[in-house]
């Protein structure tokens, strides 16, 4: 039986975007085979089988990519168009949608499809009963923080609200390694990732309809407190929506689930942009359940993965060891910087910068539960994101409130969510650990507190007014949706994603961003500076390092 409650899960973790660890928030450790045995390269016996068993192969390619978010999706379609074939590896599985859809699973009723199985299992002190699957969001817990990212083809994309904000060049330059052209990614990177994600904005006609009245609420609060407002661009077709408010299909957008993936479709992810105009070149093969356990550098130069292909319950069916002379670590800011500081710490590539693991944030989110008796939200509320304040006139306290919407669980309607980010100087670090063989977390208790309690929480406050009430879901579970650094430009990386003194390794992703991306949600900057890095790799490195 389930051992939380929904109630449980919107008092203890309320995401924003949301969601959720939705109550599961992780699934307990899988149960090693009783004729489980480790085979060389594995992680460990929990999936691994006796090494007569499992079919092994080995495979030569040009490029490999690990990950197939942003950063994926981006290095796969830019070197596809040079004309140069590439594997893509994703651990986790395909979450294909269309009108009427139930590929992902609802965060009212979630099941083992909600998380991935080898999710942390002390989250919220015990294991959750839930049965193993290579499920959508994986939680890890570190020392005062849990950061959770999604498994699947299209990476974060599939989860994230979609908020597109660009940060000023003010900003940029306070919180980015000045050498990068601010005027070039403002005239050229930023508008083409625009162009591939169809950004758009909320309709009014959307808008004035009954089940988006938290965000004419918030709307509202925010203009009498005297504070900016402004409509948010989404990555959506917005003609989605009101199909749904016409009866056409069932509702996705109109009653707040989509927090853990949007069935219905129109949702312009990665998958369904960037990757499949890669595969539409014939160049790109995309690997799903295709589990990276490790990295080496051979004596040749050239790069090795030991990877695992599972069953969508998380059982291994075979393993690979795939070699190629160009490798991009495209994993997610805690994925990647595992693989890094995993290689360093067995000395499967023993020259790595030292500060690989380091420069890691959190870009500062905070998830609050709104409550306000005077406040008609709505039973239903619409999402994913319309509105957003940006308090962005000071660029060493600039932050960001949004409002988003609850799930229909049933309950009174005048409770929502409010979420915050900004900028933020203080940093952890990935530390590689040898007995949970994953990377983990240390995040300094006070991480975060300046921008946190001088700004995000007084705006947020102002914002609620007398009336309203805030319970900080971070006080319960320090979490971070947003987790960014590990392997930093400037530090373990050049400017395009180089790592320093590795021939032919690439980080392209949220590993590669110094901690923060300057008071806004990371999608758009994340993927901004990888259409950047693969122009510059595309047209210096192929043909000379690969």
């Amino acid at each position: 039986m389930h051992p939380f409650s929904r109630r449980g899960f919107l008092g203890a973790v309320t995401a924003a975007g949301i969601a959720a660890l939705t109550g599961t928030t992780a699934a307990a450790r899988p149960t090693t085979p009783a004729d489980a045995a480790p085979h060389p390269g594995s992680a460990g016996p929990d999936t691994a089988r006796p090494a007569t068993r499992i079919p092994h192969a080995t495979e030569d390619h040009r490029v490999l990519v690990v990950g197939s978010g942003f950063g994926g999706g981006i290095a796969a379609l830019r070197l596809a168009e040079a004309g140069v074939p590439v594997v893509v590896v994703e651990r986790g599985r395909r979450w294909p949608t269309g009108p009427n859809a139930d590929t992902f699973p609802s965060a009212v009723t979630p099941d083992e499809r909600a998380l991935w199985f080898r999710s942390s299992p002390e989250v919220f002190g015990r294991p959750v009963d839930l049965p193993r699957h290579t499920g959508l969001l994986e939680a890890s817990v570190g020392e005062n923080m849990t950061s959770v990212c999604a498994t699947g083809v299209g990476g974060g994309s599939l989860i994230y609200q979609g908020m597109a904000l660009q940060p000023t060049e003010e900003l940029f330059h306070t919180w980015f390694p000045g050498a990068i052209d601010w005027r070039q990614m403002a005239d050229e990177y930023y508008p083409r990732v625009a162009r591939m994600l169809r950004l758009a904005q909320a309709p009014d006609e959307l808008i004035d309809s009954p089940t988006y009245a938290a965000s004419r609420v918030f709307a509202r609060r925010v203009r009498d407190a005297g504070l900016p407002l402004r409509k948010i661009p989404m990555p959506i077709d917005w003609n989605y929506a009101l199909a749904e408010l016409r009866g056409e299909m069932r509702p996705a957008y109109t009653n707040g689930d989509s927090s853990l993936g949007v069935n219905n479709g129109g949702k312009h992810t990665v998958d369904v942009t960037y990757l499949a105009r890669a595969e539409a070149t014939g160049l790109v093969d995309v690997r799903p359940l295709h589990d990276v356990r490790a990295l080496r550098r051979l004596p040749d130069g050239r790069w090795e993965l030991d990877v695992e292909v599972l069953d969508t319950a998380g059982h291994l069916l075979r393993t690979l060891t795939l070699r190629a002379p160009a490798l991009i670590l495209a994993a997610g800011s805690v994925g990647t910087s595992t693989l890094l500081t995993r290689a360093a710490a067995t000395g499967a590539v023993t020259d790595l910068p030292d500060d690989v693991g380091a420069g890691w944030g959190t870009n500062a989110d905070r998830i609050y539960l709104w409550t306000d008796p005077t406040a008609d939200f709505g039973a239903v509320q619409g999402g994913p994101v319309v509105y957003g304040s940006l308090n962005w006139d000071h660029p060493r306290t600039a932050h960001t409130l949004i409002q988003a919407s609850l799930p229909p669980f049933g309950a009174d309607a005048h409770t929502t969510v409010m979420v915050g980010y900004g900028v933020s100087a203080d940093r952890g670090r990935v530390v590689y650990d040898p007995g949970q063989d994953r990377g983990v977390i240390r995040w300094p208790a006070d991480g975060d507190a300046a921008i946190l309690h001088g700004h995000i929480d007084p705006t947020a406050r102002r914002i609620v007014g007398p009336t309203g009430h805030l319970t900080d879901t971070n006080r319960m579970l320090n979490s971070t949706w947003h987790p960014l650094g590990g392997a930093a430009m400037g530090s373990v990386c050049d400017l395009d994603g180089r790592v320093l003194g590795q021939r032919g390794l690439y980080v392209v992703d949220g590993a590669l961003i110094p901690g923060t991306t300057a008071a806004c949600n990371p999608s758009w900057t994340i993927a901004a500076i990888a259409e950047r890095a693969l122009d510059r790799i595309a047209r210096h490195d192929v043909g000379t390092v690969f």
